[in-house]
């Protein structure tokens, strides 16, 4: 019989540089062991939460989204060291229903705007404002309350156990406890059980998940150190001293936790709790100033028409019958705000003296894109299709490639701040992943090897787009024979291989605009 047990404290790699693990690889992982449910609760951000939930649901397991939060006890807006510990503490947060995820959304997102001061911190005056709907652990060793008793201030502990208490309500708070073999925790662990009894919080059994199996935990120390600078042969680095922080079984779970059964069943409590469902049916677009007694499809209308005469001189039969059909089409799919957007773009990047390109891709195939001058091809000309752009049979959204200078690129988004205000308009995330290359760079360094060494290494790698070590190891003998008989380079390309496309930096996209 499966022990009921859930995973409620786990890392991808999108927290970046110190979760070594993919999430299609967790799920998998979660599915074998029997699991009904599975959380994510990345450092601070909610970056893998689409792809974890849509990965988990096509998996048949039960997405629970979380963050683990940084957390100050004092003011978000504080930028000061702290007189002891660390700029920030943790704090487990899981989404219980929709209003608690689109309120992790609220905190992660404050706490990078407001409080961020090494990390992205969030405070008792953010909670209280946006804790409905969210189910609260105390976090790991690092947590508020787990730290307090590190530092042996048991009645700071206390108070903040009630604090958070109230905060999220009775029943919506649990202490978290942990067990991955180091001393922190043997301390913590009695403690927290005494303040369980004492102000009736309920005990929560957790694994703090940074790798998928122990075997990692070597790629996972050098990931780390990749992160903080250092190689793996400095003594005073960050290091983990365990090789636990794996995703274990609930076998596994009960054996690390045996006298405390009721805070490993506790997991399935919560997981029966937390029940997010997202909606991804409907298109989010923004709403087009409009002129007085104007609708969307009645200015696109006539902008269209006013844009076919500028172009053919005359608006002939053929001409109509294509634009009638076209803007018929785009009214039936509910686009015409969408095509009002773009245009309203391009026109303002011409009038600013932007270079735009003449459009490319499916959109061509218009010929409101054609009238709008959105586009630059005729489609009547080179008979091209409009059902290849936009299909009543099969309605998706209508992607517009536009081509803007590069160098004038922060003006066109200027100009989007200034028409659809400050508040919003923001610019997408992109990540860098690990790639052969680059992966084997990174933990060449970190092995203390030298440069010229790595470099000779990398080099072996053939220069091919989305070319993998598996490939190039499969592909170059040599390679694979200098792995086999030099064990610096045998621990290198294991290392390597596990940490190959992993997430490695986030940073701000060059053309992606919401």
């Amino acid at each position: 019989m499966k022990k009921p047990f859930v995973h409620l404290h786990n890392h991808s790699d999108y927290s970046l540089l110190d979760g070594a693990v993919k999430t299609r690889n967790l799920v998998h992982k979660a599915v074998g062991f029997g699991m009904p449910s599975l959380a994510l609760t990345d450092h601070g951000n909610m970056f893998d939460a689409i792809e974890f939930y849509n990965t988990a649901r096509s998996a048949g397991l039960k997405p629970i989204l979380g963050i683990e939060a940084y957390i100050t006890a004092a003011s978000r807006h504080d930028r000061k060291p702290p007189a002891r510990g660390s700029v920030a503490n943790h704090i487990t947060l899981l989404a219980e229903n929709l209003t608690g995820y689109q309120n992790l959304i609220k905190l992660t997102s404050l706490a990078y705007l407001e409080g961020f001061y090494y990390k992205p911190r969030i405070d008792f005056e953010l909670l209280e404002s946006h804790g409905e709907g969210l189910i609260a652990l105390s976090g790991c060793a690092k947590g508020l309350v787990a730290d307090a008793i590190s530092h042996d201030d048991n009645k700071l502990a206390r108070e903040l156990a009630g604090r958070l208490t109230e905060v999220f309500g009775k029943g919506n708070f649990y202490l978290e406890i942990m067990n991955h073999g180091i001393d922190i925790e043997r301390k913590q662990l009695p403690e927290l059980v005494k303040i369980s009894r004492e102000l009736d919080i309920p005990l929560v059994a957790t694994n703090d998940t940074h790798y998928l199996c122990r075997e990692h935990a070597e790629a996972q120390d050098a990931l780390v150190c990749i992160q903080t600078g250092k190689t793996v042969d400095d003594k005073k680095r960050l290091k983990f001293s365990m090789q636990e922080l794996y995703l274990k079984s609930p076998e596994e779970m009960y054996e690390l936790f045996a006298g405390y059964e009721d805070a490993l069943e506790n997991t399935m409590e919560i997981a029966g709790r937390c029940n997010v469902e997202l909606d991804f049916s409907g298109d989010y677009l923004p709403t087009f100033p409009l002129p007085a007694g104007y609708s969307e499809m009645d200015l696109l209308r006539e902008q269209a028409f006013e844009g076919a005469r500028g172009r053919f001189g005359r608006v002939d039969e053929r001409i109509e019958a294509r634009l009638n059909k076209e803007l018929d089409i785009i009214r039936n799919t509910g686009f015409p705000g969408y095509f009002l957007i773009v245009s309203d773009l391009v026109r303002a990047a011409r009038e600013m003296g932007v270079p735009v390109g003449p459009g490319r891709g499916s959109a061509a195939g218009s010929l409101v894109s054609y009238c709008l001058r959105i586009t630059n091809v005729d489609p009547l000309q080179y008979n091209l299709l409009f059902e290849r752009f936009l299909n009543p049979e099969r309605v998706t959204m209508p992607d517009i490639d536009i081509d803007f200078s590069d160098r004038e690129r922060d003006r066109i988004i200027r100009y989007i701040h200034k028409k659809y205000g400050d508040h919003s308009v923001c610019q997408i995330i992109t990540f860098g992943t690990m790639a052969a290359h680059g992966v084997v760079r990174d933990v060449g360094r970190v092995l203390g090897m030298s440069f010229d060494e790595v470099d000779r290494i990398a080099k072996m790698i053939p220069e091919e787009l989305k070319i993998t070590l598996s490939d190039a190891l499969r592909r170059r003998p040599d390679l694979n024979e200098l792995a086999e008989k030099d064990k610096r380079v045998g621990k290198l390309i294991e290392i390597s291989l596990v940490l190959e496309g992993l997430c490695r930096h986030a940073s701000t996209h060059a053309a992606g605009v919401v």
